[in-house]
């Protein structure tokens, strides 16, 4: 009876399902984070009676046929990288995104990642890191006796010392834009890096054509919308339990023939 494999199919792309809502929903505030969407495909057809076969020695053509479904499975875990809310912080260090682009990350194994989360802080050295650490490409370093710092819309990082009256420009900071950002690869902690899929980054200062600003003293929140991720979450589980009801069902039928006498 095809209809249980049918229905075990559907409850695991449900399942699945929730999980991805249920990610969404515990990364709600989460600086940067961008929503994911489940798709799923149909699976493979049996035919049962082939379309647009021959039905008789005259050349008359089935118009129709007969295709039996086997289920579905998942095709992707999307990620929808329509940008969040700005929120202001009044760090000087908290940078915004306000269009395309991403942070350059340097790691420590030496690879670039790529993000949008701007919390950024100093390290022991003065230099602009991450909140593990991770240095700003192409690397700042603020001196020790500044006592303001001011990052501009184009990126450009200037402070002002002790004692001076002028502003000293001690660093750019640059973004990465991508063909297709659906395709970066997140490894957690915020942070994407190219895949082939992505395509390799193009970068280029804040403000330019195709790139976005930044904004000092804010940061970007997630765009999970939660009246919408608990409406698919019901959604998900109503269409759980429909599946399951198809499997009882289907064990009913065969209890109904296995008792036929």
């Amino acid at each position: 009876m095809r209809s249980l494999g049918i229905g075990a199919t559907g409850m695991l792309a449900q399942q699945l399902n929730v999980e991805v809502i249920s990610h969404n929903i515990a990364n709600m505030n989460t600086t940067a984070f961008t929503r994911r969407r489940a798709e799923f495909q149909d699976l493979l057809y049996q035919n049962l009676r082939r379309v647009g076969s021959q039905s008789s020695d005259a050349g008359t053509i089935v118009p129709a046929g007969v295709q039996v479904g086997l289920g579905v499975k998942t095709a992707a875990v999307y990620r929808i990288t329509e940008q969040g809310n700005l929120t202001l912080t009044e760090n000087p260090l908290d940078i915004a995104i306000n269009g395309d682009g991403y942070f350059q990350i340097t790691l420590p194994t030496g690879e670039t990642a790529y993000t949008r989360a701007g919390a950024f802080q100093l390290s022991a050295d003065g230099e602009l890191v991450t909140t593990d650490g991770f240095i700003i490409q192409p690397g700042i370093t603020v001196p020790n006796d500044a006592v303001d710092v001011t990052i501009n819309a184009s990126g450009e990082v200037l402070v002002k010392q002790d004692g001076s009256v002028t502003e000293t420009n001690v660093g750019q900071l640059n973004l990465a834009i991508f063909a297709n950002e659906g395709g970066l690869l997140a490894v957690g902690d915020n942070l994407f890096q190219e895949t082939p899929a992505s395509g390799t980054p193009s970068t280029g200062v804040p403000g330019a054509a195709g790139f976005g600003r930044v904004q000092q003293g804010f940061l970007e929140t997630s765009n999970v919308n939660v009246v919408e991720e608990i409406t698919n979450l019901i959604t998900a589980q109503r269409a759980y339990e429909m599946n399951s009801k198809v499997i009882e069902t289907s064990d009913q039928m065969m209890s109904t023939m296995a008792n036929i006498r």
